[in-house]
């Protein structure tokens, strides 16, 4: 297999693009420990070497890595791997291998940041994170329905009123709408303010 070209990424390491498509980082000295060089061929006793005891290890290594610092999302992991260049198989072994072993849920990140951020954001700011973090649409329904009632969202409506001193009985019509307003832009549903509201006053 012809290697076609080699690029460096940085002080410490290269990017081999190969004939087939396919390309891998490696650190420069095992470039060189291969003996790599543009227009020469890779055996495929080498590929396999650099495939099974370089990259799948440090793929491996590099996600149980990220894992350790925080919880992270089968989406924001890819991203990384991808970051990286790590071959696209070489990236499905790393998700798998941490799937296998637990390491990586989505429904258990989805359900935790549901359960930390009810008390703080609307259900709607929650979904839109949540999304914008790369869990499917279905996960994110399961863990909202496991996690938030819409009592909560009713109850979250009453607590920002409290935060903001807004009294039903003092309240005149024009701070009642600077009040819906306001939650308004904090992501709550029409409906669950105005029955907050109402009930209020």
């Amino acid at each position: 297999m012809q290697i076609v070209q080699i690029v460096e990424l940085d002080k410490k390491r290269v990017r081999v693009f190969l004939e087939n498509g396919k390309s891998f980082p490696l650190y420069k000295n095992e470039e060189q420990k291969f003996c790599l060089k543009e227009g020469e061929n890779l055996s495929k006793e080498q590929y396999h070497e650099i495939y099974s005891e370089i990259l799948i290890k440090r793929a491996r290594k590099r996600v149980l890595h990220l894992l350790e610092k925080m919880d992270r999302t089968e989406s924001q992991l890819r991203i990384k791997l991808q970051q990286g260049f790590y071959p696209e198989d070489i990236i499905e072994d790393a998700i798998e291998y941490v799937k296998e072993y637990h390491y990586l849920d989505d429904i258990r990140y989805a359900k935790n940041f549901v359960r930390n951020q009810k008390d703080k954001k609307s259900l709607r700011q929650i979904q839109i994170a949540l999304c914008g973090k790369g869990i499917n649409r279905e996960l994110i329904q399961q863990a909202l329905e496991e996690e938030y009632q819409q009592e909560n969202e009713q109850e979250l409506i009453r607590k920002w009123m409290e935060k903001k001193h807004y009294s039903s009985k003092t309240a005149d019509l024009k701070e009642k709408r600077k009040m819906y307003q306001f939650l308004v832009r904090k992501g709550f549903q029409s409906d669950d303010i105005l029955h907050v509201l109402d009930y209020l006053t």
